[in-house]
């Protein structure tokens, strides 16, 4: 493995490709760090660090993870990549019930180039409206506790805050799209995963501080408790490489076609069903869903009812762990069946002559797929609920009790993106080194990408 990776520097266009994409991420990071004019961003991080261990605080952390801490700071990058994320979920979802866009999907590389232009547009008309309604909120003290984040609002501010925001995000968008045409991997993904990096020095640190504390009748985490945790985030990855490269292979027989003098077909092939076919979607989803009321009570503190179904919502209670993993299992479902069509996939093979051996073909072989499917993807979903809800057992007081920020590397969201970003990624550089008669990361067998 480390030979590969010193192989990829032997290599000039792949060398060119590897340093511009860290370029882009360097210029990425420097933009998390400048402040939006006419924010005090001393007091919105205190108000930020105050609320960290609410409910409510806890959506502002996701979001604050897609955007590598620059919500926290109020920077020119603080709604991150989260527009262009829903704009593209929501054209996905509209290409399945609108005609024309489900005609653009079908006309290859041409309708592809109008639904990113299309996702393009939708990311500025959402960060727009987003950014709106959250320079409404910092002007408002109210939701701060009655501390002062806009020392001088009004229009000025608001139209400023969305001249810069919406660009901040725009600009991501572009350098997003710079790493996809001159770089390596996806760029929005190889973006949003130096953000999630990006905390890992502090969750480093601070359990540096839990095992060796200034003083020592302090310490929070014991070392045997260091070693479990070890052996646990090892065997989490090792759980989310096998449920991200995992797929059934459904056996596929081509007939025998005589054209003019020659024959055509006749061979063996397999479809690949990914086990986990919508990816980190549900978890993006559910969190949302199941951090809202927490997130709007604490904005209207003195509504008794929103405030007594987020405390019953509170993370770590048993109804907040049922109810995430419904979501999840909800989310899955749903979001599988808008990406796979068993009937779109049946016809393709019955029209260039496949078959699934003792299937008929056409509707008996799109029942078997979707029956195929609905299986293959309750274990996914089924996994995706215990890899979010690890990081609340390892926190819970019973178990290790670690902070959050430590335990969030145990799973959910962020475990998932990091690993299957890096599985893109050397997959990518693999097939990059195996057209020019290099070894890859792994001599035996080969690297399989998500998607």
């Amino acid at each position: 493995m480390f030979q590969a990776f010193g192989n990829i520097f032997k290599v000039p266009e792949l060398r060119r490709k590897v340093l511009f994409t860290l370029f882009i991420i360097f210029i990425y990071r420097i933009g998390t760090y400048v402040p939006t004019p006419g924010i005090d961003g001393v007091a919105l991080a205190n108000f930020f660090q105050s609320i960290a261990r609410t409910p409510g605080g806890q959506l502002f952390g996701i979001m604050g993870m897609f955007s590598g801490g620059a919500l926290q700071k109020a920077t020119i990058f603080a709604l991150g990549i989260m527009p262009y994320i829903s704009s593209s979920i929501i054209l996905q979802l509209l290409t399945v019930v609108i005609p024309y866009l489900e005609k653009l999907a079908k006309e290859g590389e041409e309708g592809r180039k109008k639904i990113i232009q299309y996702t393009r547009y939708g990311t500025v008309l959402l960060s727009i409206i987003q950014t709106f309604f959250i320079s409404l909120w910092l002007e408002n003290p109210y939701a701060f506790q009655g501390t002062v984040i806009v020392p001088n609002p009004g229009w000025g501010f608001r139209l400023m805050t969305i001249l810069t925001l919406t660009t901040g995000t725009a600009f991501i968008m572009w350098l997003g799209e710079q790493i996809d045409q001159y770089g390596i991997g996806n760029g929005m993904s190889i973006l949003i995963t130096a953000g999630i990096i990006e905390s890992i020095p502090s969750a480093l640190w601070q359990t540096y501080l839990l095992l060796s504390p200034l003083d020592p009748a302090r310490q929070q985490l014991a070392w045997w408790k260091f070693a479990l945790m070890v052996g646990l985030f090892i065997g989490t990855v090792v759980g989310v490489i096998l449920i991200i490269q995992g797929q059934r292979k459904i056996p596929v027989q081509y007939a025998k076609q005589i054209r003019g003098h020659r024959m055509y077909g006749g061979q063996s092939t397999y479809l690949p069903l990914k086990v986990n076919q919508a990816g980190m979607i549900p978890i993006i989803f559910a969190q949302s869903v199941i951090l809202f009321p927490a997130t709007i009570a604490g904005f209207f503190p003195h509504a008794g009812l929103l405030n007594q179904v987020a405390q019953s919502l509170g993370r770590g209670s048993f109804l907040y762990s049922f109810v995430y993993a419904l979501l999840i299992l909800f989310f899955t479902y749903f979001y599988t069946a808008i990406t796979f069509n068993p009937i779109e996939v049946s016809d393709n093979l019955q029209k260039y002559g496949g078959f699934i051996p003792g299937i008929r073909p056409g509707k008996n072989t799109a029942e078997y797929l979707d029956y195929v499917m609905t299986r293959i993807a309750t274990s996914g979903a089924v996994f995706l609920a215990v890899i979010a809800l690890f990081p609340n057992v390892m926190q819970s007081p019973r178990v290790l009790n670690i902070p959050f920020l430590i335990a969030s590397f145990f799973g959910g969201t962020g475990l998932l993106i990091i690993v299957g970003v890096v599985l893109d990624t050397m997959k990518t550089i693999e097939s990059q080194l195996l057209m020019r008669h290099y070894e890859g990361f792994i001599k035996r067998g080969k690297l399989k990408a998500r998607r």
